[in-house]
């Protein structure tokens, strides 16, 4: 279908299974109070490794979700997701009927998708044959899979797509989602990220790489992006998923519109597999023709939640982005990194940085960037250090940037 901008894209119920809360709202909370959720690794034993610690979920029973013999044929990932799922549209009260299940999409993103059942399906095979390797494997282990899953567990029945586009992927979803409801392809979008591949070769990988914090003694203080004392990011999973719909199809059925999705854009770096371009050009790009998709000026936004991963080049050039999107504007914009507290979640960043937003919006408050203690003269804007703020926002962007050069931003305003 032809585009319509009359059709606004609208956000109507949250749900999130993460770090610091497994609900939303206590993800919120926890946000805004500056509550960090990395701790030493649980998910294996990580004795003698290089790095022992993670943001991992804690306490998330997925039987509270789905039946005992649905959560063995579904993939972490997955069932966070579908966890996820069930919380926003519970919020959003959305009733799913014959009438309507034609009309729901789900975008639902990931960086890794099943990659941790893969490690586990091959030592199974190694130690037991291969006999003993699960039917459901395959299945389990596809990144499509989560999105599959929500739609089967729903009875969704319009388009279901996953698009794997490293740590942009959670961004990008909320770019492809606004467009299927702008274009008419559906009326409602189940979107969001999600990530769980906490496993002992992802972690020697990253860490050979020199991504990741080796502050293996003090988990909590590891992830301190912006600070000039910043060694790497912190491993993390989790899932967000939002409902997002036509807006005269909220008005209509009377739900509460949280926020608006209001454009985005997509560019790539066309640099390197996992530095960023130091020019900053293909970031500054995505956050410039997101605004102009949007139909926002840049003097118009408030806060800009960041891509920034901790890492020592991600957070220097995403400074220098901004700055160069923003102008002088740079110097009056809130810009806080939430993975601070949540760690770096890969294909579910941008999902829980679209939560960030989305609430901000909603109650008036910018949460922190924690561990700032030393202002890094590459990094010279406002990153919200340690204690949340009380703001207006009205316009707020996602950054998300992912290996191979991937740029994602999307645009959220207050529903008026």
């Amino acid at each position: 279908m032809s585009r319509d901008p009359a059709r606004r894209a609208v956000i109507t119920g949250m749900g999130a299974i993460t770090p610091i809360g497994n609900d939303a709202e206590t993800f919120w909370a926890n946000l805004t109070a500056g509550v960090s959720g990395a701790g030493p690794i649980t998910a294996y034993d990580p004795t003698g490794e290089e790095v022992r610690i993670a943001a991992e979920v804690k306490g998330f029973d997925p039987v509270t979700w789905m039946d005992f013999k649905q959560a063995r044929r579904m993939a972490r990932f997955s069932q966070l997701a579908v966890a996820a799922a069930a919380q926003a549209i519970a919020q959003s009260g959305l009733q799913i009927t014959d009438a309507n299940r034609d009309d729901i999409a789900v975008v639902l993103n990931t960086g890794g998708g099943g990659i941790g059942d893969v490690a586990l399906g091959e030592r199974v095979f190694l130690e037991h044959g291969g006999k003993r390797v699960s039917p459901f494997m395959v299945p389990m282990l596809s990144p499509s899979m989560a999105a599959c899953q929500i739609s089967i567990q729903n009875g969704l029945r319009g388009p279901v797509i996953t698009s794997v586009a490293a740590c942009a992927s959670g961004v990008q979803a909320f770019v492809e989602a606004q467009r299927l409801i702008e274009h008419g392809d559906a009326d409602v979008v189940i979107t969001g990220g999600t990530e769980s591949a906490i496993l002992p070769v992802a972690f020697a990988a990253l860490a050979n790489m020199g991504a990741l914090s080796k502050r293996n003694d003090d988990p909590t203080h590891a992830s301190r992006p912006f600070d000039a004392n910043r060694d790497g990011f912190v491993f993390g999973e989790g899932a967000a998923v939002m409902v997002v719909e036509a807006a005269e199809h909220a008005e209509r059925r009377g739900a509460a519109i949280l926020a608006e999705v209001a454009g985005g854009a997509l560019t790539s770096d066309a640099f390197h597999i996992s530095a960023p371009d130091p020019t900053g050009s293909g970031a500054m790009r995505a956050m410039q023709r997101g605004l102009k998709d949007a139909g926002v000026e840049p003097e118009a936004v408030d806060y800009v939640v960041a891509h920034g991963t901790g890492t020592p080049l991600n957070d220097a050039t995403e400074t220098l982005a901004i700055r160069s999107a923003f102008g002088a504007h740079a110097d009056r914009l809130a810009v806080s990194s939430n993975k601070s507290m949540i760690g770096h979640t890969l294909g579910a960043a941008g999902a829980m940085s679209a939560l960030a937003a989305v609430c901000s919006i909603r109650d008036g408050v910018v949460p922190p960037t924690i561990n700032y203690e030393t202002p890094d003269p590459a990094c010279d804007l406002d990153y919200v250090p340690n204690v949340a703020a009380r703001r207006q926002v009205n316009v707020a962007i996602i950054n998300g940037f992912g290996f191979g050069g991937q740029n994602a931003v999307a645009v959220f305003r207050r529903y008026a």
